[in-house]
């Protein structure tokens, strides 16, 4: 039955007789006004409800992405199948002999173990007593002496006057980082490299000297030992700011550092900043661009790579604005490329046609980056022009579909991301000296990130410098191949007898140390 047949069916036929013409067309009038205030509301509900259908579905593309980020691998990688077309399978090489320790570990020393019988063995042939031949069957395996706590009592000696006997002196102390401290420079810089280095808390550190007989260490005590390595170790940190402000190119990007205690914000950041030999931390309470200002304000950089937030664009307008006065070059932004592709791969379970295309032009853009690594600069150059065709097809794309997805929506983000900041990915294919991602920044944040969730933070702003400094410190030695033990125990030795501090890529030009005519 339709709407009109119920409506008439309300009212008794006979009564239509009693009403005149004037009243009848009243009657209809009405009767046409519910029709369409009706009509209204079902068309206000259909448009509700594909409201709620397009809600119900942004929340669900977020969905997949947040679970893909607290559930999901943590690498990028493509899987191996993807790969397949790109690179030809090589042939396993043929299994070389097993090295032996002393071949596979050539710089650790070697201790000569003789065994022999407790008493000359007899021949099985003839019974007699055996001896010797000069001969051995050697072989080698690993081993480890475990750490070891010793006390020294330090005794210096006294001289008097044999003569008039009015004088004494005492041989002097020692330089050492804390003067009259209870602990050695070796347990600072052990301490210290086991928490910066190793990423081992203070407290845990604690305990494992308690199973090797050291009971009740203070842990307060022992972070006190940190703190006074890092204001020992300070100069050398300030020429690393140095260092990486003399560079053309620099990579940037900060993380959140938590100050438990001593502090009106709880929410601080990290900044870092590098180059490809030296890194360079600070700790803020602010995530403001004048942090990335006060660094590159006196620097030579021509080229900041980063991801793209405000931040680093306001600093470089107002460091390019200072720059205008003195008639330097300006710096230029570069956006990191592997942002770019992780937004599409968020975007690739729920929009999977879609997103392929991006993600499988810049795997042919990697691919083309993985065989320009270690190149000349013109063979880079070469192979970096390769890689336009796929910008400019994503580009392309980009600006043909993206007026058909929401903008919410985690495919549309990544487009309208993708061609904002078009200029800033693409610079990289101008310059072969410029980098294509800033993923080596990103990995210099890594133990840093790994602190931050295994000691949850920091207790004062003297703990946030100390983490600034050592972490700097400990970075750039894992960047030069040097190990940050033997920097900081060289570094310590030489600042103790005047001699300037250096960074860990000077250490690592320092001329190797003559050998030990003693042995």
């Amino acid at each position: 039955m339709r709407q009109d047949e119920i409506i008439f069916a309300e009212v008794p036929l006979e009564k239509f007789d009693l009403l005149s013409r004037e009243e009848l067309i009243i009657f209809a009038r009405g009767e046409q006004s519910l029709r369409i205030q009706m009509q209204k509301e079902v068309d206000r509900l259909r448009a509700h409800h594909e409201e709620l259908k397009q809600k119900f579905f942004l929340m669900e593309d977020q969905l997949v992405v947040v679970k893909g980020k607290i559930f999901g691998k943590s690498s990028e990688r493509s899987p191996a199948a993807e790969a397949d077309d790109l690179t030809p399978k090589k042939k396993k090489a043929p299994k070389s002999r097993v090295q032996l320790p002393s071949e596979r570990y050539p710089d650790a020393t070697i201790i000569v173990r003789q065994v022999e019988f407790a008493a000359l063995p007899n021949c099985n042939s003839c019974q007699r007593e055996m001896k010797d031949s000069g001969m051995t069957e050697d072989s080698e395996f690993l081993t480890i002496i475990p750490q070891q706590y010793l006390i020294i009592r330090q005794q210096r000696h006294k001289y008097s006057c044999g003569s008039c006997h009015s004088c004494m002196k005492t041989a002097p102390a020692p330089p050492r980082i804390t003067s009259g401290s209870s602990y050695s420079d070796e347990m600072a810089i052990d301490v210290s490299m086991a928490k910066y280095c190793d990423l081992i808390p203070v407290e845990r550190y604690a305990t494992i000297a308690k199973r090797a007989g050291i009971k009740d260490l203070p842990p307060q005590s022992l972070i006190e030992l940190t703190h006074n390595l890092a204001v020992f170790a300070k100069p050398a940190y300030e020429m690393l700011k140095l260092e990486i402000q003399r560079s053309k190119v620099l990579h940037a990007d900060e993380t959140p550092h938590r100050m438990l205690e001593d502090a009106t914000r709880q929410n601080w950041y990290l900044w870092g900043f590098s180059t490809l030999r030296a890194c360079f931390f600070e700790i803020h309470g602010t995530r403001s661009g004048s942090v990335a200002s006060s660094v590159l304000i006196d620097s030579n950089c021509e080229h900041l790579m980063s991801d793209v937030f405000s931040g680093y664009g306001k600093s470089v307008r107002d460091v390019n604005e200072a720059r205008a006065g003195q008639s330097r070059i300006k710096i230029q932004n570069i956006y990191c490329n592997a942002h770019a592709r992780r937004k599409f791969k968020e975007a690739l379970d729920k929009f999977p046609d879609d997103a392929k295309f991006y993600m499988d032009s810049y795997r042919e853009i990697y691919h083309l980056e993985s065989e320009a690594r270690g190149r000349q600069l013109d063979e880079i150059f070469a192979l970096r022009s390769q890689m336009r065709k796929y910008f400019d097809a994503m580009k392309v794309r980009a600006m043909s579909d993206v007026a058909g997805f929401s903008s919410k929506s985690s495919i549309g983000k990544a487009m309208s991301y993708f061609l904002k900041n078009f200029d800033g990915f693409t610079l990289c294919l101008t310059n072969p000296e410029l980098p294509i991602d800033n993923n080596s920044q990103e990995r210099l944040l890594r133990s840093p990130v790994i602190g931050r969730k295994t000691w949850y933070g920091t207790h004062s702003e003297r703990g946030a410098k100390t983490a600034a400094i050592l972490f700097s410190l400990v970075e750039s030695c894992k960047m030069n191949q040097v190990n940050p033990r033997e920097y900081f125990k060289k570094l310590v030795q030489d600042l103790h007898f005047g001699k300037p501090a250096y960074t860990p890529s000077e250490f690592r030009d320092l001329p190797p140390k003559p050998p030990d005519p003693t042995g």
